[in-house]
């Protein structure tokens, strides 16, 4: 019996979330005497799926069918069932992504497994099986019992430190879900990326720089964009933002929006709300810049600058471009 890990990767390249997710992994399965064997979704080239090794995966299957391309929910769910009962995996590990959180519930009414989302540490296996989870938009925290024989974690990205052994590497070994029309009937027609500045995705973002009704109006947008644009960095807004029509919808971070968690936030004229909050608040540094010292934003920060956007941020992407 093995730790299914699975693994998301896009443009060849393992996304970071599925690092965190295959250290987590390698160490629960050490945790049970076992080994850690990862089942990659979406396109991946052979050399970076063997670099997982370095994350303490043994072994990585991969279903080289084109049509997995991009992300079709049934054909996923088909690939990850497929794959655990071929290494007899009680228990599977994913990110707690789009794509994890999708098929996550789909694995476990397919395996009959309970299944526990957000997860921020590795689990406790004294007398059972429990995970630590985050709830109420992670403002608390819930330790919960797995059942059953089969069990499904999703892990929280920026909770886990991604392990890192030099030259390790692990074996590539092909592998066929035996995939059929029928598993893609649920594919999109069209898939249109929704690129932030530099072409980074806001939900896989590390960087984030956000803006606020500080900004005054869309014709000033460019101050954030062009301290994204320096930093390599996803452009993001709160919801009035976006209500009015200066950003749009797919930019809006918060409780009724995209929730994130990056190494970095940065926050320009925004106050702070807490419905704000609820979608940044697991992010590992945040930076907020606004004029009103008051800004309940402040309370939250790691970092703060009491100041005009306006007058700030050119002078902060000027000092971010001259250190590049």
């Amino acid at each position: 019996m093995s730790v299914l890990v699975v693994v998301e990767c896009d443009g060849g390249e393992v996304k970071k979330s599925s690092l965190e997710v295959a250290s987590y992994g390698s160490q629960v399965a050490q945790m049970l005497g076992t080994t850690a064997t990862a089942i990659a979704v979406g396109e991946a080239t052979e050399a970076n799926l063997a670099k997982l090794g370095e994350q303490g995966i043994a072994k990585v299957l991969y279903d080289a069918e084109p049509r997995l391309k991009d992300f079709v929910n049934g054909a996923y769910t088909k690939l990850i069932a497929t794959a655990a009962q071929k290494e007899d995996s009680k228990l599977i590990v994913l990110a707690n992504s789009n794509i994890g959180a999708a098929v996550g519930s789909r694995l476990s009414i397919r395996l009959e497994a309970s299944l526990a989302t957000n997860v921020v540490a590795l689990p406790k296996t004294d007398g059972g099986f429990s995970v630590k989870r985050g709830v109420f938009s992670g403002k608390a925290f819930a330790d919960v019992e797995l059942a059953g024989e089969r069990k499904i974690i999703a892990v929280k990205k920026n909770s886990i430190e991604a392990l890192h052994e030099e030259g390790k590497t692990a074996q590539v070994e092909s592998f066929s879900a035996q995939l059929t029309d029928a598993d893609f009937a649920d594919a999109p027609k069209e898939v249109v990326m929704q690129d932030q500045a530099g072409g980074v995705l806001l939900p896989e973002a590390d960087l984030v720089v956000s803006g606020g009704r500080g900004m005054k109006g869309p014709e000033n947008w460019n101050l954030i964009e062009d301290l994204a644009k320096a930093l390599g960095a996803a452009t993001a807004c709160s919801k009035p933002v976006s209500d009015v029509d200066w950003r749009p919808h797919h930019e809006h971070v918060g409780q009724t929006g995209i929730t994130v968690s990056p190494n970095l936030y940065i926050a320009c004229g925004i106050s702070g709300a807490i419905q704000h909050l609820a979608g940044v608040n697991s992010s590992k540094v945040i930076v907020v810049i606004n004029k009103d010292p008051e800004a309940p934003f402040f309370k939250a920060a790691d970092y703060g600058i009491v100041g005009d956007v306006f007058d700030v941020l050119p002078k902060l992407t000027q000092a971010v471009k001259e250190l590049n």
